[in-house]
């Protein structure tokens, strides 16, 4: 087949990557010349997701995988599209369509008759068929479910390990016909392989969901059900914090039977999907309470943790704290979304001196985004554990000599005391902090 996938970012190259491993003939489209360039060189543009070097250097050379910013280039007389560019929200928490929009239009002006048109990209319902299939009509002056086709078919992965992702999940597809639905089934079925799973109730594939609604609903009901879950940890957390309990323990105790799931508690909820997921989900759905007081439960964690901090220290003003990790999550070099923004932010209200350390970032690029830098072994007062990187897990007091109170928001300090009072969300409040 003649592939074309639009958007090559974290999500999109890889998808470009495993249909070429499986003799396809693929061309990426992307904005950026930087990422054509690296693409073409066979050079991953990003770090951190596993595999995706080798197999561009197996790709490439041979003329299986290539890059492009055109296009004119790329769409016209391949077989099938895949659309995975970002969705936004903007200031006000709605879904922000403007870069959708130009790649729909984009595809639209070049589209040849008897293209199958997949959007990957986490949409509310009725987006495919109520808006970007009439803009793929719009460009091509072709009618969809006659000259072309259109489907919706989420991805489901995480960033750093798309591979092992696209073998594991089953493959969720939805048409705006039958017709459409058959030929995207084929595709997956043709560029996808799937893991055993026996734990499933149908075997593992491609599932037709028989609408691109039910195709799009499945996608925010599986993230918003994550940060409903979060929430709702979240508030047990801080209860338990209140009464002397320690959360973990009755998690671990309330999951021994197999109808609880309860999640982790946590200091932030970032990234592209949970945080915005469930804000695309309200733009359908804006009587959702359960989901609306979810997401400002966990937009108000960062604040809490620094509730935890002023509780153990004292009055925070002129204290110099540093937020361990930039990252949303640990072992992954992205800050989308992440706690680490409103953490400086509430500190800094508090008259705090908020620094920011993370392996993954240099100096500089932590500076970029606004915050400030600050190497481990620089004197500190206090310390506020972000991000879940596997480096902290043994930090050491003498990586952050001085500090008087440590609070773990992620529950995976260092098994070494590195500050005389140590809080962790979710856990007890140690004696040493009562009554202040």
């Amino acid at each position: 087949m003649r592939i074309a996938v639009v958007g090559l970012g974290k999500i999109g190259l890889p998808l470009a990557v495993q249909y070429a491993t499986k003799g396809h003939d693929v061309v990426g489209v992307d904005v950026s010349p930087a990422v054509v360039k690296d693409v073409n060189a066979a050079r991953e543009p990003f770090p951190g997701e596993e595999h995706l070097a080798d197999l561009l250097g197996d790709v490439v050379p041979p003329g299986r995988l290539r890059a492009t910013t055109d296009y004119a280039d790329a769409i016209p007389g391949v077989d099938t599209i895949v659309v995975a560019v970002p969705l936004f929200v903007d200031d006000e928490s709605r879904p922000d369509y403007a870069i959708m929009d130009s790649a729909a239009g984009s595809i639209g002006f070049h589209l040849t008759a008897g293209t199958l048109v997949s959007f990957e990209t986490t949409l509310p319902v009725g987006t495919t068929r109520t808006r970007l299939a009439p803009l793929l009509e719009n460009g091509s002056g072709l009618v969809a479910g006659r000259d072309f086709h259109v489907v919706f078919s989420p991805e489901r992965v995480l960033t750093g390990r798309v591979f092992q992702d696209l073998r594991r999940y089953p493959k969720i597809v939805g048409g705006l016909e039958p017709e459409g639905a058959r030929r995207a089934v084929e595709f997956y079925e043709t560029v996808l392989d799937f893991d055993e799973r026996p734990d499933l109730a149908r075997p593992n594939g491609v599932w037709d969901l028989g609408t691109a609604e039910a195709s799009e609903l499945t996608k925010l009901a599986e993230t918003t059900y994550r940060d409903v879950n979060i929430g709702l940890a979240n508030q047990f957390a801080k209860f338990a914090e209140k009464s002397g309990i320690d959360i973990y323990e009755v998690i671990e105790a309330s999951n021994s039977q197999p109808f609880s799931h309860i999640h982790q508690p946590g200091v932030a909820v970032g990234g592209h999907c949970i945080p915005v997921y469930p804000r695309l989900y309200l733009a359908n759905d804006p009587d959702a309470t359960i989901v609306r007081s979810a997401r400002e439960a966990n937009a108000d964690m960062p604040k809490h943790a620094v509730n935890l901090l002023e509780a153990a220290y004292g009055d925070l003003a002129g204290a110099r704290v540093v937020v361990l990790g930039a990252a949303y999550r640990g072992g992954v070099k992205e800050t989308a979304f992440s706690g680490v923004f409103p953490l400086v932010s509430e500190l800094e209200s508090r008259g705090a001196v908020a620094t920011v350390h993370d392996p993954l970032y240099s100096d500089e690029e932590l500076n970029a985004m606004g915050l400030t830098a600050q190497p481990l072994g620089v004197q500190v007062d206090a310390v506020i554990l972000h991000t879940d990187h596997g480096e902290y897990r043994e930090l050491a007091a003498s990586q952050v000599p001085g500090a008087k109170v440590f609070v773990d928001g992620r529950n995976s300090a260092a098994v070494v005391q590195v500050a005389p009072v140590q809080v962790t969300l979710g856990r007890p409040v140690p004696d040493a902090l009562d009554g202040r």
